[in-house]
């Protein structure tokens, strides 16, 4: 195992590349292992068995490219911004937010929501059409006639307001988790960012792209409606 992870390091190969790897020979049996500050060893045992053995040095550091123990062990652990997260949905109503690549980070912070009394609508922006005709109006469908069957068109209820309605009487409220926001035109989502001051019960989290760890943003900044603070 630790030959495959040092081989995939050196090659770049998906192993972690803060691992720094030294090899030192002992005129003992023993192969150890030391990874986050524990040895780990294994006796080599056998008749005539006094060849030198390798010592293998695992060791995680911090660098200027800001790469820590978190990285390995799960970041978003260690991070003690749930309490923010609440604060924010609640202050900005509308977040937009970035999730590393791999996926997973952001169910601990919509877990969190949940526990508040929140309940969800999982939409994705690929073929959402129209927000403000999909989520607060009655909007048209025509479903696929395959040449065979008369054209048709179908009427949908707005898709926010028939939940809210469908809300039980203790419930906080209602999110709008939208994935794949980053389709989204300045248009649409500037939409997005008003939904919550249309409809007070509800609040808007928006998918708008990826980054190295999970960071938010208010959803009006992002669409333009109010000047950065960076």
């Amino acid at each position: 195992m630790l030959g495959s992870v040092a081989s995939l390091s050196y090659y770049g190969y998906g192993g972690p590349k803060c691992f720094n790897v030294t090899m030192s020979k002992f005129h003992d049996n023993t192969v150890g292992v030391m990874m986050g500050g524990c040895w780990r060893g294994r006796k080599h045992g056998g008749v005539g068995n006094k060849g030198k053995m390798v010592n293998f040095g695992v060791k995680c550091s911090s660098n200027s490219n800001g790469i820590g123990i978190e990285d390995f062990i799960g970041g978003d652990l260690l991070k003690l911004d749930l309490g923010k997260w609440l604060s924010d949905v609640e202050e900005h109503k509308a977040l937009a937010i970035y999730s590393p690549h791999e996926g997973g980070y952001e169910g601990r912070y919509l877990s969190r929501l949940r526990r508040q009394g929140y309940y969800f609508l999982d939409l994705s922006a690929r073929g959402l059409g129209d927000p403000e005709t999909t989520l607060t109006k009655v909007y048209p469908v025509c479903p696929p006639h395959i040449g065979k069957q008369p054209i048709a068109r179908w009427y949908f209820p707005p898709e926010v307001d028939y939940r809210l309605q469908a809300l039980p009487p203790k419930a906080k409220g209602l999110v709008v988790w939208i994935i794949e926001a980053k389709v989204l035109s300045k248009a649409e989502l500037q939409f997005l960012a008003l939904l919550p001051t249309l409809r007070p019960n509800v609040r808007v989290i928006a998918e708008c792209g990826n980054w190295r760890k999970f960071m938010w943003k208010p959803l009006k900044e992002i669409a333009g409606l109010t000047a950065s603070e960076d």
